[in-house]
């Protein structure tokens, strides 16, 4: 983790190099009044702000904010942080985003859970005054590369933040898949998908399928079916050097590769999905030092009444 913290500068200190990217949901209502408030308070402390030019068609922006044709790494180019303002679907468009520039992600939820954002919508002043006094610090999560092979050639390379999912086309038949650790097959049965997925993304569709919480700083690789007609098809959690795949047998029907939910191929028949631990990470903005239980507690609004604590 590395620290960005400056905690003897000034509210609003002079420095005029520095730039930061805003990418929002301008479909929300609430989203466009977010930008316009993070907007106006970075520029008030002398920070240049870009945003797409598409997004800025439905934003309130002064003239002075620097508009982007299009979301290319080179965008990014000379900017110190991204600050994605929406929902889970918007911060993994930021992640996209901000893996191919190396730019650090600072998320601010205005959807349901929203567990790679770092704030919430009554937290922008707070957003703003951190990012201005460089209160804040950046730590890397762990990403997946994946490759589609067929007939032994790679065909499809791809990456993702949370997960890599390999699931069944038509509703009335199983995906038979075998099921694969570092070169040895593990099992073989019919199923409805097979979710690869990091620490990250195991509060996401892996969770749903019933896989395990993983804190963010353990180092692994989960492998979580999707109902499964097996008696050992229970989620794995492997070494981050593993390898998984995922062999889609040539006698069912084909399946569908979707990355982070965003990114989806139609499989070729008999298709073998590889994934290991991505050689690119994706650097996210951290705020405050909250642990990932309390983050947890709060997302889920889980039950905690009645904990008493350690004895002191």
């Amino acid at each position: 983790m590395t620290s960005q913290t400056d905690k003897g500068a000034a509210q609003c200190p002079e420095d005029p190099d520095r730039t930061v990217f805003l990418l929002a949901h301008t479909g929300r209502p609430a989203a466009i009044r977010s930008a316009e408030l993070v907007v106006q308070g970075l520029l008030r402390c002398g920070l240049g702000v870009r945003v797409l030019a598409h997004e800025a068609a439905d934003l309130p922006l002064p003239p002075s904010v620097e508009l982007i044709p299009e979301a290319t790494p080179e965008a990014l180019d000379g900017c110190e942080l991204l600050i994605v303002l929406g929902g889970d679907g918007t911060l993994l468009r930021g992640a996209e985003f901000a893996r191919a520039s190396g730019v650090p992600m600072l998320g601010v939820n205005l959807g349901r859970v929203g567990f790679l954002a770092e704030a919430e919508r009554d937290d922008l002043d707070k957003v703003v005054d951190r990012v201005v006094t460089r209160e804040y610090e950046v730590e890397e999560r762990m990403t997946l590369d994946v490759r589609v092979r067929s007939n032994g050639n790679v065909v499809h390379t791809d990456w993702a933040l949370n997960e890599a999912a390999v699931q069944k086309v038509s509703p009335e038949r199983m995906l038979e898949v075998v099921l694969e650790i570092d070169g040895r097959p593990v099992s073989g049965f019919g199923c409805d998908g097979i979710v690869c997925a990091t620490p990250t993304g195991s509060t996401a569709y892996a969770f749903s399928a019933g896989g395990p919480v993983v804190w963010p700083e353990v180092e692994a690789l989960l492998m979580v079916p999707i109902s499964a007609h097996a008696l050992f098809a229970k989620p794995l959690v492997t070494s981050p050097s593993s390898v998984l795949a995922v062999e889609v047998q040539p006698d069912t029907p084909h399946g569908v590769l979707w990355c982070d939910g965003r990114r989806t191929l139609e499989l070729p028949e008999g298709a073998r999905v590889e994934v290991r631990r991505g050689a690119v990470p994706v650097r996210l903005a951290r705020l405050h030092h909250a642990s990932f239980t309390d983050r947890l507690v709060a997302k889920f609004a889980l039950p905690v009444s009645g904990w008493r604590g350690a004895p002191q």
